[in-house]
């Protein structure tokens, strides 16, 4: 059976949204196990394709993967092999080695729910910051490619089917613009229910409170709430689409960078319960 091409498995896993950490020699002294340039790609179950070396110090690789998968910050290891445990003492060589490790990251996915205007506009912003953008509607003459030219994934049909279908991860993030409360209502509590980074809905806020009272009554958990941004979007006065839709690419930007988003910009358990 012929050995997985690693850099084929990292194209792979970061289309299925998937993480992972890429570990390579990128500088050594005396006798070391691998030689520069040797790559160690480690999944997020802790599984790896590859090898910097092995014994302890490809074990202190893989537990660093861990962290910096996390972060998404990438980290330099040190490594003296003179100074290992006595056990291992003939298996290496008493070089030196440093270890670039970094992470491997999927785009992030923008899932727009809705294909009206503000979803266009949205679609039109979200491309050019980074974002794959996946547009789900149940009409078929919105939610196509002549509407959504950029778009990387159309997910049409009954809003059920629709929503079942979506490869939601925590490296998704979720705008919700539908053209009836009762489909918002359906994204909204599917949305709530998943791992996505970002849940945001166009709307007033008495029409979230509405929403939130449903769903508290079918026995949804109130602390969920505080992952929606409402309405969707930073304050900068926007009117037009175009306008709303600068807003809320920006604010997809600041969660994706970690940035603070003002307490009052978020609706949270809080002010529902106000």
């Amino acid at each position: 059976m012929m050995a997985k091409d690693l850099y084929e498995e990292i194209v792979e896993l970061r289309s299925k949204g998937m993480r992972a950490a890429l570990a390579t020699i990128i500088a050594r002294k005396g006798a070391t196990p691998r030689k520069e340039a040797a790559k160690m790609l480690i999944y997020e179950d802790g599984r790896q394709l590859g090898s910097v070396g092995g014994g302890s110090a490809e074990a202190e690789v893989r537990n660093e993967a861990v962290s910096i998968m996390e972060s998404g910050r990438p980290k330099l290891l040190s490594f003296d092999l003179a100074n290992v445990d006595p056990v291992e003492s003939a298996l290496v060589c008493g070089g030196f080695m440093e270890v670039y490790v970094e992470p491997v990251l999927p785009d992030p996915t923008l899932f727009i729910f809705g294909a009206g205007h503000v979803s266009r506009a949205v679609a039109e912003a979200a491309k050019p910051a980074g974002f794959r953008t996946a547009i789900v509607d149940d009409r078929a003459r919105y939610a196509n490619p002549e509407r959504f030219p950029g778009a990387d994934a159309f997910f049409v049909g009954p809003w059920e089917e629709a929503l079942a279908r979506l490869p939601v991860s925590d490296s998704s993030y979720l705008f919700i613009a539908t053209r009836e409360h009762q489909f918002d209502l359906l994204c909204l509590r599917f949305a709530l229910q998943s791992p996505a980074r970002y849940v945001g809905m166009l709307g007033s806020m008495k029409k979230m409170r509405l929403l939130f009272e449903t769903l508290q009554k079918e026995g949804l958990d109130p602390a969920r709430f505080k992952k929606v941004f409402v309405p969707a979007g930073l304050d900068i006065g926007s009117e037009t689409p175009e306008e709303i839709a600068v807003s809320i690419v920006a604010e997809l930007i600041a969660v994706r960078k970690k940035k603070d988003i003002l307490p009052l910009k978020r609706i949270g358990i809080g002010a529902f319960e106000s």
